[in-house]
């Protein structure tokens, strides 16, 4: 059995916010290039995704 995986805080408000735009996590990756899977190790604290980070506040209007 493995380890749970915990959304960030940053996660946690990305997610909120493709709800909110009833958007999908696989749409956001296309859109800023990248895969599902990668996008979820950003939202999950695995990866920094910082080449991604700043297109992916732009796009879902994301303060911080």
């Amino acid at each position: 059995m493995g380890k749970k995986r915990n959304l960030t805080e940053y996660g946690k408000k990305v997610k909120h916010k493709l709800v909110e735009l009833n958007m999908t996590q696989v749409e956001l990756a296309e859109i800023i290039g990248t895969s599902e899977q990668y996008l979820g190790k950003i939202l999950f604290g695995e990866r920094s995704g910082g080449k991604y980070v700043e297109e992916i506040n732009l796009l879902l209007g994301l303060m911080l």
